[in-house]
């Protein structure tokens, strides 16, 4: 069947089947910057924006959310001044594999958008779900400060 999303600011028609969780029906319509992890809920690395709050995509049923806002990193790469987070993981080291990155930045974003000037108590609150195997996090909590403050200047 054939439903209609809205998938990074734009209308679209995803094939889909009942039951099917948001992470499988975006990985099947060519949104492969949604990593497939654990499909537990653990691990982060399928994280979406949903109406900017950051969710696993595989812990929610896609029918679900027809009516919301579903952002991607992609998607989140086409807003204005979003590419300040990314470039701070990189400038800091704190993409090694890339695989948790997406997620990362996701969780950092809605962090970032809802408490400008957290503590690091607060990123490591915010990126809680999120599973990272390579960088041991600190580069990762380094990242996401130093988007705090550029961010905090634009």
């Amino acid at each position: 069947m054939n439903t209609l999303f809205t998938v990074n600011g734009r209308k679209v028609r995803l094939s889909l089947h009942p039951g099917q969780t948001l992470l499988r029906v975006l990985r099947d319509n060519g949104y492969t910057e949604v990593k497939c992890g654990c499909e537990e809920g653990e691990c982060g690395s399928c994280t979406v924006l949903l109406d900017g709050e950051a969710v696993p995509s595989c812990q929610i049923l896609a029918m679900s959310v027809r009516n919301r806002e579903i952002t991607t990193v992609k998607g989140l790469m086409d807003m204005d001044g979003t590419s300040v987070i990314p470039e701070a993981f990189a400038e800091t080291g704190a993409v090694q594999c890339g695989f948790c990155t997406p997620g990362m930045v996701l969780s950092s974003y809605a962090l970032l958008k809802g408490n400008p000037a957290p503590s690091e108590e607060e990123i490591k609150l915010a990126l809680d779900g999120n599973i990272c195997r390579c960088t041991g996090y600190i580069k990762i909590i380094e990242a996401v400060k130093l988007a705090a403050v550029r961010m905090g200047k634009k």
